[in-house]
This record gives C-alpha cells, sequence and structure tokens, in this order.
C-alpha cells in the first residue's frame, strides 16, 4: 500500500524511485520486444538453414552506453536525494532517540520525556539515535527516513515534518522476542501547539509513569490488558498469580510486598506462561514507590 510522504524527504525519495521504475519498465517492454521480434523473424520455419550472423560496431556500442547512461542517471538521483537526508541544517531541533528491547524513548533538550516522538510542523528535527542493548532500526514509513540504531555508537537523521497527522514508527531490525510489538508514533502539530506540550508537565501519570516509559518497561508489560512478553498491568495490583518460585509453581496475591520483589528481583517469582528474560530494574525508593502506586490505579 502506497502511503503519500509527510516529510521534505519524502518526495526526493520518491522521485527517485519513481526514475528508476520508469527505467526498469522501459528496459522490461525494450528486452521483451527484442525478444518477440527474434522469434518471429529468426523462427526456424522461415529460416530452415542456421546462418552465421556477425555482430556490428554500432550495436556493440549501444547496448554498452545506454546502461552505462542510464545507471550513471540512477547514481546521480540517488547521491542528490542522499545527500539531502544527510546534510542537517542549522537550528534543527536536536532529539535523543533510545532504543531498548522492545520500545523507543525521546528525550528532549530540556529534559522532557516520552514514548511518542512528537515535533513542530515544518521545523527541522536532527535525530541522535542509541541503542542500549542489540541493534535496532528507526523506520517512519511516511517520512521515507530510515536508520539503524547500533550498540556502542550514536548514528543520526533529520526530517521536516510537512503535514500535521499521527505517524507509524516501526523497528525494521530483528531484536528478539518483542521485535513486532516495538511500535511507536510520530505526531505533528503546530507550532504553537507544540511549545505548549514541550512546556507542559507530560503525560498523566506523573513520576510512576515516568519511569515505567523511561526503563522500557512499557515494550514488555501492556497498560490495556493486551498480552506482551510480560504480564499486563492493567488490574495486576490485587490479584492472584500464579508464579515459579524455584521451580515450584504456587498462587500468590500480588500486592505491594510482590511487586517490590519482581521489580527489584525479577528473577524470583517467574509468572507461569512467560519467561524469564526481564532484568532486575535500577530504581530508587521514591521511583519503585511512585511505580506500586502508579500500578494501584490501572484497574
Amino acid at each position: 500500500m502506497f502511503i503519500p510522504g509527510a516529510s521534505n524527504s519524502a518526495r526526493h525519495v520518491d522521485a527517485t524511485f519513481a526514475v528508476i521504475l520508469a527505467i526498469e519498465v522501459f528496459l522490461l517492454f525494450a528486452v521483451t520486444a527484442a525478444m518477440i521480434f527474434f522469434v518471429i523473424r529468426y523462427r526456424k520455419k522461415k529460416n530452415p538453414r542456421s546462418e552465421n550472423i556477425e555482430g556490428g560496431m554500432l550495436l556493440e556500442i549501444a547496448w554498452t552506453a545506454i546502461p552505462t547512461v542510464l545507471v550513471l542517471i540512477m547514481f546521480y538521483i540517488g547521491l542528490k536525494s542522499f545527500i539531502l537526508i544527510r546534510k542537517v541544517p542549522e537550528g534543527a531541533m536536536p532529539v535523543q532517540v533510545t532504543a531498548r528491547q522492545w520500545s523507543w524513548q525521546f528525550t528532549y533538550a530540556n529534559g522532557k520525556q516520552s514514548r511518542t516522538l512528537t515535533v513542530p510542523l515544518g521545523k527541522p528535527v536532527r535525530l541522535v539515535l542509541r541503542s542500549q542493548d542489540v541493534l535496532h532500526c528507526l523506520y517512519i514509513p511516511a517520512f521515507r527516513i530510515k536508520e539503524d540504531c547500533v550498540p556502542g555508537m550514536e548514528t543520526y537523521l533529520w526530517f521536516t515534518a510537512k503535514e500535521k497527522g499521527s505517524y507509524d514508527i516501526f523497528c525494521t531490525e530483528y531484536c528478539g522476542l518483542g521485535h513486532s510489538d516495538m511500535l511507536s508514533k510520530v505526531v505533528v502539530m503546530p507550532e504553537k501547539e507544540f511549545d505548549a506540550w514541550y512546556a507542559g508537565e507530560g503525560e498523566k501519570g506523573g513520576l510512576g509513569l515516568t519511569v515505567l516509559e523511561s526503563r522500557g518497561c512499557l515494550g514488555c508489560h501492556s497498560m490495556d490488558g493486551s498480552k506482551k512478553i510480560g504480564p499486563t498491568f492493567k488490574g495486576l495490583y490485587g490479584s492472584q498469580v500464579t508464579v515459579l518460585t524455584n521451580g515450584k509453581e504456587r498462587t500468590v496475591t500480588s500486592d505491594e510486598e510482590y511487586l517490590r520483589r519482581s521489580i527489584l528481583e525479577p528473577g524470583a517469582d517467574i509468572v507461569k506462561g512467560y519467561q524469564n528474560i526481564m532484568p532486575a530494574l535500577p530504581v530508587t525508593k521514591e521511583e519503585l514507590d511512585a511505580i506500586i502506586q502508579y500500578l494501584k490505579t490501572l484497574k
């Protein structure tokens, strides 16, 4: 399905692919026409006795020169688009992008953090990409941009959003069990609305939600009851949970003590049906208390 372009680079990328497609279609018809011509012209009924047909200099030059020119045309158009999408304009708004199994985190210059990439309409944005664990790849189809997030190094890309709205973000590098759930959105809003959002206190949920987002917890645990790599947070507090403790199955109540132990020692009690893949969460006492208080609200 074709997705209309919504950024400055989209029309250049689309134009490049359109030229390549036109050349491919031309070659397809040219080669097919030549095949049909030779089949008819040199069929056995009309030419029962084979003949030795010698080549010609003009023909040799033509089938060498024409493909060379076509390749150079594609290279030139592609190079122009590549330079455009790699040359970041001065004054572009910086946003730190942190990729982790299996979520995205976007951090702004004022320290604000978000699970969605919120940007102003018509203003250039520079994304600085990092990975906390394995190789990931940020892909925004509507903007025609994609870049790897490589452990141990920084990569970058930039764009200027041309249409307000919400656009999908995917990870296109297989990164483990939760790869298909590593989704987010680009939210493009008018500059005044963005300024109000940028200066605000962030999304509802306070410190508890902020910690869950910043530590990547919501990449494995949902808040709406849907199943992910880990158990959902919805209705977790106060529920009866079947766990494996030292290989033995038992049922416990998900109270504050259980939640604290699950966060600090996630391998102690493994919820039945899930794998032991959660790392210990580095949190302060204040952050731990805030998380538990927030989980209590998810009825």
